[in-house]
């Protein structure tokens, strides 16, 4: 063992976290051995296995993940139902003669989307697919239409049910309903900012998103409002069956989502697109899924346990609230940290370290811990746009039909701007904390 300084195991475990990210091996191998190896060389073996064993095992007893797995089926299966294609061919035909209609279309079946999908790689792939051909096809600027696209198909992890939020509640001490129902409006605003930039911008210069021509447009009848209300009924079943029961108190986030997955699957049936083929594919999603946010969970545990054992919990949080500045700059200086770790780390892998960290100090700082909790999350929004780590990016460009000659280069240009709206919404949030907290406060009140 070696005799070291809180200061220098900051360094230490910090600066070799950055490092070994950089040579591209997977973040939880990377985020245990940078545990393993600190804690053997300060603390020992026995010390050192003891604070593994003990944050494993408190893991594997923590029931709230159980919603990880059942929101992952869930959204597969929903992925796979049909429900979502009648969905967006109503909106494409009702909003399509609009300057930007498609990149709206996108924006708002992407939110839809949202609601019933927790995870990001379905959400962006289900929009590539449906909706980047059709709008590169119409003239769409490839930039606005990628951009479109990755922030719509983004909105998944903020936007209730997320998985994002059941990993993040329990490590904060938060409850998993409360911050569900509170981010449901965050994730309106940001939608509402994008569907007015793509508006603006297009109607500035119409040529990066011109209208469907005239002799495709048809009237809005009232069979067309009815197939379109009868499209959006899937999305009014699950968000009754998950949101609806938790907000009323029917049932905690859990169960609500074994009810999600209950109302998933006879959406599948009534879509006859239920099989075993389907019910396989599911499963072996949700365990692979599963398998990663456990591993990485158990990894990042072991690193908060050595880092907080060693002192450099306090040192970070001695930084932090001795900012010039007051409260106000010490916030700013963690919503810049995440924004910068987002660039580097996935995100489930920054919620596990900086949760158990900067938590505390929201509370030194005397915020409130849901809503500095949600603002983390609405921050987290940029790390799946912002490179190199972005997840959305990289989903896009994989899945995009090589035939639409998207580019890296126009999928970063034109993503640049949506993250610059997440900066706006960071900024209404904290002007206006109400948008964050009213719904919540109306569930404590009932």
């Amino acid at each position: 063992m070696i005799e070291l300084s809180a200061e220098a195991i900051t360094f230490l475990m910090l600066g070799g976290l950055f490092v070994l990210i950089l040579t591209g091996y997977p973040i939880a191998f990377v985020i245990g051995s940078v545990a393993m190896g600190t804690g053997l060389l300060v603390f020992g073996p026995t010390t050192t296995f003891h604070i593994l064993y003990t944050r494993f095992y408190d893991l594997s007893l923590n029931y709230p993940y159980l919603a990880v797995p059942l929101f992952t089926f869930m959204g597969v299966i929903l992925q796979h139902s049909g429900a979502t294609k009648e969905l967006y061919d109503n909106l494409y035909e009702s909003l399509g003669s609009l300057k930007g209609g498609l990149a709206l279309v996108t924006i708002i079946f992407g939110t839809i989307l949202a609601t019933c999908l927790g995870v990001i790689a379905a959400s962006v792939t289900i929009l590539t697919m449906m909706a980047l051909k059709p709008m590169i096809s119409k003239g769409y600027d490839k930039g606005l239409a990628s951009g479109s696209v990755i922030a719509a198909g983004t909105l998944g992890i903020l936007i209730p049910p997320s998985i994002m939020l059941v990993v993040y509640a329990p490590q904060a001490g938060l409850s998993i309903g409360q911050m569900m129902i509170g981010a449901f409006l965050p994730g309106l605003l940001l939608s509402s900012l994008y569907l007015l930039y793509v508006y603006i911008r297009c109607r500035m210069n119409p040529s990066l998103g011109p209208s469907i021509p005239k002799d495709e447009i048809q009237p809005f009848t009232a069979k067309r409002l009815w197939s379109l209300t009868k499209s959006l009924l899937p999305t009014v079943v699950l968000i009754f069956a998950v949101l609806g029961t938790i907000f009323a108190g029917l049932a905690p986030p859990t169960e609500a989502a074994a009810i999600g997955c209950l109302a998933s699957v006879i959406l599948a049936i009534i879509y006859k697109k239920f099989s075993w083929a389907l019910l396989k594919k599911a499963a072996i999603e949700t365990l692979r899924v599963s398998a990663f946010v456990v591993m990485i969970a158990a990894m990042s545990y072991a690193f908060v346990g050595i880092f907080m054992s060693a002192g450099a919990g306090d040192v970070v949080a001695n930084l932090i609230l001795s900012v010039p500045g007051g409260k106000w700059a010490a916030f700013a200086v963690i919503m810049l940290i995440v924004f910068l770790l987002g660039m580097f780390i996935e995100w489930i892998g920054i919620v596990f370290i900086i949760v158990p960290v900067f938590s505390p100090i929201f509370v030194k700082l005397g915020f409130d811990p849901l809503w500095a909790g949600l603002m983390v999350c609405v921050n987290l929004q940029m790390a799946f746009m912002t490179p190199p780590m972005a997840m959305s990016i990289f989903v896009l460009k994989g899945s995009a039909p090589p035939e639409l000659g998207i580019t890296m280069r126009d999928i970063i240009r034109g993503v640049f701007p949506f993250i610059g709206l997440v900066w706006v919404a960071l900024i209404l949030l904290t002007i206006f904390p109400q948008i964050i907290t009213w719904l919540p406060h109306l569930m404590i009140a009932k």
